[in-house]
């Protein structure tokens, strides 16, 4: 369950003002910044890590 408290990381990407935020605490969690409640997407810490490594892949690519 997430709490209030969390400690929302914004996207680096985020000057648009399209963006995400995550949080994580063995469970990583995604939102929208415009709408932070109640669309949050839940993944487990090792599915997060192979979809970042997939982009950085993917951002290396010519």
């Amino acid at each position: 369950m997430i709490r209030p408290s969390e400690r929302w990381k914004k996207s680096s990407y985020s000057e648009s003002g399209a963006c995400v935020e995550v949080a994580w605490r063995g469970t990583v969690w995604v939102r929208d910044s415009k709408r932070s409640s109640p669309a949050i997407v839940e993944f487990s810490a090792p599915v997060w890590g192979r979809f970042v490594a997939a982009l950085q892949r993917a951002s290396s690519l010519p």
